[in-house]
């Protein structure tokens, strides 16, 4: 059996290796990782292009190649390790480079795969579990690895798979203007899932499908929940709340949990499986972050869109969503370097921005601009931040305005989100 999953999925390798795709933005930054002797870690959601991503970055080079993802292996009763290295080399010959594919299915990874590094193999693993990052990973593997996050496409990779060219030229033209407009607006509701972008999928009917599968796969089954109900109406109550405070007192009261032990328990199952993320108050003070309620993001506004209910869009919700997401894909650490604050008159900022220690930034996201009432709201909750955090960087990241504002001395920068989104070097 096994050497006909390894030969099956060798074809299916070549056939892969045989498309063409659309360059994903972190691929160079990656490559400069391949020839090292530590393992590479590709983690990030399902079907956000990690196996595609692993297979470009090894395709001009030898590989073998084992997806642990397959429905043959989940029906029998484990697997055969010397027997899985020697059935590869056999279906390979004698190269030392392995792409395993969905590493976290197989029961005690981390000892076969530091095993297979004593002995000189050049490693890449992808997983969709943000613990093969976390726990799992940094107790097995550390010092020798290095972990590159794939998340769904950002705005530039969405924009090169609609083959639209960004020419800073003529992007004022009106015209110009108007096309960038209407493929962010696509973007903002259907989300960088690759197969909705570029095979052009029903986002509604292929999101559902992967939400009821990555709940099953990398929650139920991983987790062994016996409540899985619970789990589903979890996800889908997190979702339709997206960018709002959530406490786990306010779970076991409208979801009726046993207790806030368990609802947090499969909320963190949630951020495990890449569903929703979790942001933390920034605070000096450990106590006030974590007693502070935790505002709900969606790894992808393709999932909103499909499991929310709303009479219409949300667009100032699903930019903050996006500029999140974003966030996360420049490498910022929710939790770690990536805050929401409040003021000390409860005024709200949505994110601050860390460098090590120094906090950098200050962002504001919101769509409807022009009003003054709305402006003035959103800008004293910014300066009020400032003043207590003493943080002069300040942003408003707006639908399509564009402006420098001077209030109390300081300057505030408002910034259309399409022109952010393509300016991808700020942070680095």
């Amino acid at each position: 059996m096994l050497k006909d999953i390894i030969l099956r999925q060798k074809q299916e390798k070549e056939r892969l290796l045989s498309l063409s795709y659309i360059e994903r933005t972190k691929i160079r930054e990656a490559k400069k990782w391949l020839s090292s002797d530590l393992i590479k870690v590709i983690f990030g959601p399902r079907r956000a292009g990690k196996s595609v991503f692993s297979l470009m970055l090894l395709k001009n080079q030898p590989f073998m190649y084992f997806n642990f993802d397959d429905e043959i292996l989940t029906d029998s009763n484990g697997i055969n390790l010397d027997e899985l290295m020697k059935g590869l080399h056999t279906g390979y010959g004698e190269t030392k480079t392995i792409l395993f594919d969905e590493i976290q299915n197989l029961p005690s990874w981390e000892l076969f795969i530091n095993r297979l590094h004593r002995q000189g193999y050049n490693l890449i693993l992808t997983g969709s579990n943000a613990k093969l990052l976390s726990h799992e990973l940094a107790t097995a593997l550390t010092g020798r690895h290095i972990p590159i996050e794939i998340m769904p496409f950002d705005f530039k990779e969405f924009l090169r798979a609609k083959n639209y060219q960004i020419d800073q030229e003529y992007q004022t033209l009106p015209q110009k203007r108007a096309e960038i407009l209407n493929l962010m607006e696509t973007y903002l509701l259907n989300g960088g899932f690759p197969e909705i972008v570029v095979k052009g999928m029903d986002p509604k009917g292929y999101l559902e499908v992967l939400f009821d599968s990555l709940l099953f796969k990398d929650v139920v089954k991983r987790h062994k929940v016996k409540f899985s109900t619970q789990i589903d109406n979890l996800g889908s109550y997190l979702i339709n709340n997206f960018c709002n405070y959530y406490s786990l007192r306010k779970l076991v009261s409208v979801l009726n949990f046993r207790s806030g032990v368990t609802a947090e328990k499969y909320t963190g199952y949630l951020e495990e499986a890449y569903v929703i993320f979790s942001l933390h108050r920034y605070s000096v003070k450990a106590g006030e972050r974590i007693k502070s309620p935790k505002k709900i993001y969606v790894v992808d506004n393709g999932f909103i869109w499909a499991k929310a209910i709303q009479h219409s869009p949300d667009r100032g919700r699903l930019m903050e969503n996006l500029v999140f997401t974003e966030l996360i894909k420049r490498g910022f650490k929710y939790n770690h370097d990536l805050f929401y604050y409040k003021t000390r008159n409860n005024r709200e900022v949505d994110f601050v921005l860390k460098k090590g220690t120094i906090i950098d930034e200050l962002m504001q996201v919101f769509y409807q601009t022009g009003d003054p009432a709305i402006e003035q709201r959103e800008t004293k909750g910014l300066l009020e931040a400032s003043e207590e955090l003493h943080v002069d960087k300040l942003t408003v990241l707006t639908w399509d305005e564009e402006k420098r504002v001077e209030r109390n001395k300081k300057i505030i920068n408002f910034v259309p989100l399409w022109k952010w989104l393509l300016n991808q070097d700020i942070y680095k």
